[in-house]
Protein backbone atom coordinates (compact mmCIF):
# COMPACT_ATOMS: atom_id res chain seq x y z
CA UNK A 1 0.00 0.00 0.00
CA UNK A 2 1.14 3.55 -0.88
CA UNK A 3 2.56 5.69 1.62
CA UNK A 4 -0.16 8.74 2.36
CA UNK A 5 1.30 11.74 2.66
CA UNK A 6 -0.67 15.23 3.56
CA UNK A 7 0.75 18.43 2.36
CA UNK A 8 -0.61 21.86 3.99
CA UNK A 9 0.23 24.94 2.61
CA UNK A 10 -0.94 28.39 1.27
CA UNK A 11 1.16 28.54 -1.41
CA UNK A 12 -0.24 26.71 -4.52
CA UNK A 13 3.28 27.03 -6.02
CA UNK A 14 5.13 25.35 -3.18
CA UNK A 15 1.94 22.90 -2.99
CA UNK A 16 2.50 21.60 -6.43
CA UNK A 17 6.03 21.38 -6.85
CA UNK A 18 6.44 18.93 -3.56
CA UNK A 19 3.18 17.24 -4.93
CA UNK A 20 4.97 16.35 -8.35
CA UNK A 21 8.16 15.78 -6.52
CA UNK A 22 6.69 12.89 -3.80
CA UNK A 23 4.31 11.72 -6.64
CA UNK A 24 7.30 10.79 -8.43
CA UNK A 25 8.77 8.84 -5.53
CA UNK A 26 5.88 6.37 -5.28
CA UNK A 27 3.51 8.57 -2.47
CA UNK A 28 -0.10 9.10 -2.21
CA UNK A 29 -0.08 12.54 -1.33
CA UNK A 30 -3.38 14.73 -0.16
CA UNK A 31 -3.19 18.63 0.03
CA UNK A 32 -4.93 21.74 1.74
CA UNK A 33 -4.12 25.25 2.37
CA UNK A 34 -4.76 26.16 5.78
CA UNK A 35 -4.17 25.03 9.37
CA UNK A 36 -8.22 24.02 9.48
CA UNK A 37 -8.08 21.98 6.51
CA UNK A 38 -4.80 20.28 7.75
CA UNK A 39 -6.90 19.27 11.21
CA UNK A 40 -9.87 18.22 8.58
CA UNK A 41 -7.50 15.83 6.10
CA UNK A 42 -5.26 14.68 8.92
CA UNK A 43 -8.69 13.18 10.89
CA UNK A 44 -10.48 12.14 7.33
CA UNK A 45 -7.41 10.78 5.11
CA UNK A 46 -5.17 9.13 7.98
CA UNK A 47 -2.00 10.58 6.41
CA UNK A 48 1.27 8.16 7.21
CA UNK A 49 3.44 12.14 7.09
CA UNK A 50 2.21 15.51 7.57
CA UNK A 51 4.14 18.56 5.92
CA UNK A 52 2.77 21.54 7.64
CA UNK A 53 4.00 25.36 6.49
CA UNK A 54 4.11 27.71 9.47
CA UNK A 55 2.67 30.89 8.22
CA UNK A 56 -1.00 30.67 6.58
CA UNK A 57 -3.78 32.20 6.94
CA UNK A 58 -7.04 30.94 9.23
CA UNK A 59 -4.82 29.17 11.34
CA UNK A 60 -1.38 29.09 11.42
CA UNK A 61 1.01 25.97 11.76
CA UNK A 62 2.08 26.19 14.85
CA UNK A 63 -1.65 26.05 16.41
CA UNK A 64 -2.53 23.70 13.69
CA UNK A 65 0.18 21.32 14.81
CA UNK A 66 -0.84 21.61 18.70
CA UNK A 67 -3.98 20.50 17.77
CA UNK A 68 -2.90 17.83 15.74
CA UNK A 69 -0.62 16.37 18.75
CA UNK A 70 -4.05 16.18 20.62
CA UNK A 71 -5.30 13.55 18.49
CA UNK A 72 -2.23 12.00 16.77
CA UNK A 73 1.31 10.66 17.00
CA UNK A 74 1.52 11.06 13.15
CA UNK A 75 5.25 12.50 12.03
CA UNK A 76 4.77 16.32 11.49
CA UNK A 77 7.74 17.93 9.37
CA UNK A 78 6.88 21.93 9.47
CA UNK A 79 8.58 23.71 6.81
CA UNK A 80 8.40 27.61 6.78
CA UNK A 81 10.44 30.75 4.81
CA UNK A 82 11.17 32.01 8.54
CA UNK A 83 14.77 30.43 9.94
CA UNK A 84 14.82 31.90 13.13
CA UNK A 85 15.68 29.01 15.80
CA UNK A 86 13.09 30.84 18.14
CA UNK A 87 10.28 29.73 15.49
CA UNK A 88 12.14 26.21 15.47
CA UNK A 89 12.24 25.30 18.93
CA UNK A 90 8.70 26.40 19.43
CA UNK A 91 7.38 24.44 16.76
CA UNK A 92 9.56 21.28 18.00
CA UNK A 93 8.27 22.10 21.29
CA UNK A 94 4.67 21.65 20.09
CA UNK A 95 5.02 18.35 19.17
CA UNK A 96 6.77 18.71 15.56
CA UNK A 97 9.17 15.94 14.58
CA UNK A 98 11.60 18.23 12.27
CA UNK A 99 11.49 21.53 10.22
CA UNK A 100 12.80 22.72 7.36
CA UNK A 101 13.57 25.91 6.29
CA UNK A 102 12.74 27.76 2.65
CA UNK A 103 13.95 27.52 0.62
CA UNK A 104 15.19 23.76 0.64
CA UNK A 105 16.65 21.29 -1.26
CA UNK A 106 13.46 18.63 -2.47
CA UNK A 107 15.58 15.80 -1.71
CA UNK A 108 16.03 16.33 1.21
CA UNK A 109 12.87 16.44 2.02
CA UNK A 110 12.28 13.39 0.24
CA UNK A 111 15.05 11.74 2.11
CA UNK A 112 13.72 13.29 5.46
CA UNK A 113 10.42 12.03 4.52
CA UNK A 114 11.29 8.55 3.94
CA UNK A 115 13.53 8.27 7.25
CA UNK A 116 10.62 9.66 9.35
CA UNK A 117 8.05 6.69 7.71
CA UNK A 118 11.26 4.29 7.12
CA UNK A 119 11.87 4.24 11.30
CA UNK A 120 8.02 4.39 12.20
CA UNK A 121 7.44 1.18 10.17
CA UNK A 122 10.24 -0.16 11.62
CA UNK A 123 9.05 0.96 15.37
CA UNK A 124 6.19 -0.92 14.36
CA UNK A 125 7.01 -4.11 12.87
CA UNK A 126 10.67 -5.21 14.76
CA UNK A 127 11.09 -6.67 17.96
CA UNK A 128 13.58 -4.67 20.27
CA UNK A 129 17.08 -5.65 20.65
CA UNK A 130 16.64 -6.57 24.32
CA UNK A 131 13.95 -9.36 23.50
CA UNK A 132 12.48 -7.78 26.05
CA UNK A 133 7.99 -6.80 25.97
CA UNK A 134 8.89 -4.25 29.03
CA UNK A 135 11.58 -2.25 31.05
CA UNK A 136 11.30 -0.90 34.30
CA UNK A 137 13.30 1.53 35.84
CA UNK A 138 12.23 3.34 38.83
CA UNK A 139 8.73 4.83 38.62
CA UNK A 140 9.34 4.81 34.53
CA UNK A 141 7.55 1.87 32.46
CA UNK A 142 8.50 1.32 29.03
CA UNK A 143 6.42 -1.44 26.88
CA UNK A 144 8.65 -1.69 23.88
CA UNK A 145 6.09 -3.49 21.93
CA UNK A 146 2.38 -1.17 22.39
CA UNK A 147 5.15 1.91 22.81
CA UNK A 148 2.83 2.58 25.96
CA UNK A 149 4.70 4.49 28.64
CA UNK A 150 3.82 4.90 32.18
CA UNK A 151 5.27 6.84 35.15
CA UNK A 152 4.20 6.23 38.70
CA UNK A 153 1.61 3.85 37.34
CA UNK A 154 0.13 6.95 35.22
CA UNK A 155 0.43 7.12 31.53
CA UNK A 156 2.53 9.44 29.36
CA UNK A 157 1.69 10.33 26.07
CA UNK A 158 5.00 10.26 23.65
CA UNK A 159 4.99 11.58 20.21
CA UNK A 160 6.96 9.01 17.88
CA UNK A 161 10.23 10.56 17.89
CA UNK A 162 10.01 11.49 21.74
CA UNK A 163 9.24 7.64 21.86
CA UNK A 164 12.47 6.05 19.98
CA UNK A 165 14.50 8.78 21.64
CA UNK A 166 13.36 7.42 24.89
CA UNK A 167 13.77 3.70 24.06
CA UNK A 168 17.08 4.05 22.25
CA UNK A 169 18.58 5.86 25.23
CA UNK A 170 17.04 3.17 27.38
CA UNK A 171 18.89 0.44 25.44
CA UNK A 172 22.11 2.49 25.92
CA UNK A 173 21.57 3.24 29.93
CA UNK A 174 24.48 5.14 31.13
CA UNK A 175 25.88 6.01 28.22
CA UNK A 176 26.92 9.61 26.64
CA UNK A 177 25.69 10.77 23.54
CA UNK A 178 26.29 14.34 21.64
CA UNK A 179 23.44 15.55 20.74
CA UNK A 180 24.97 15.01 16.55
CA UNK A 181 24.80 11.48 17.01
CA UNK A 182 21.26 11.30 18.79
CA UNK A 183 20.08 13.07 16.06
CA UNK A 184 21.74 10.73 13.36
CA UNK A 185 20.42 7.90 15.38
CA UNK A 186 16.91 8.91 15.22
CA UNK A 187 15.84 11.08 12.37
CA UNK A 188 18.18 8.86 10.47
CA UNK A 189 20.54 11.36 8.22
CA UNK A 190 23.02 14.27 8.44
CA UNK A 191 22.70 16.17 11.71
CA UNK A 192 24.82 19.59 10.73
CA UNK A 193 22.99 22.52 12.06
CA UNK A 194 19.75 20.59 13.59
CA UNK A 195 21.30 19.41 17.15
CA UNK A 196 18.49 21.86 18.54
CA UNK A 197 16.03 19.30 17.58
CA UNK A 198 17.89 16.88 19.98
CA UNK A 199 17.67 19.99 22.94
CA UNK A 200 13.80 20.28 22.19
CA UNK A 201 12.88 16.32 22.47
CA UNK A 202 15.16 15.83 25.40
CA UNK A 203 13.57 19.02 27.35
CA UNK A 204 9.52 17.80 26.43
CA UNK A 205 10.43 14.01 27.66
CA UNK A 206 12.02 15.70 30.89
CA UNK A 207 8.53 17.30 31.36
CA UNK A 208 6.65 13.96 31.14
CA UNK A 209 8.64 11.58 32.69
CA UNK A 210 11.17 13.81 35.28
CA UNK A 211 9.13 14.52 38.44
CA UNK A 212 11.33 17.91 38.65
CA UNK A 213 12.23 18.54 35.11
CA UNK A 214 15.06 21.03 36.45
CA UNK A 215 16.13 18.43 38.53
CA UNK A 216 15.95 15.29 36.12
CA UNK A 217 16.29 11.75 37.54
CA UNK A 218 16.31 9.97 33.94
CA UNK A 219 17.85 12.28 31.11
CA UNK A 220 21.09 14.24 32.75
CA UNK A 221 22.61 16.68 30.76
CA UNK A 222 26.35 15.96 30.93
CA UNK A 223 27.72 19.48 30.39
CA UNK A 224 30.07 19.78 27.42
CA UNK A 225 29.82 16.17 26.29
CA UNK A 226 25.62 15.50 25.62
CA UNK A 227 23.08 13.28 27.59
CA UNK A 228 22.86 9.86 29.12
CA UNK A 229 19.51 7.79 30.59
CA UNK A 230 21.00 7.24 33.92
CA UNK A 231 19.51 3.65 35.30
CA UNK A 232 21.28 3.94 38.54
Amino acid sequence: MLKRILIIDDEPEMVELIEKYLKREGFQVITGNTGREAIRLAKSQKPDLIILDLIMPEMDGLEACQVLRRDSLTPILLISAKGDDTDKVLGLGLGADDYLTKPFSLNELVARVKAHLRRCDYAKKAAPDTGLDFIACGSLEINTRSHEVHMGGKPVILTSKEFELLYYMVQNANQVFNRETLYEKIWGYDSSGDSRTVMVHIRRLREKIEEDPNKPRYLKTIWGTGYKFCAN
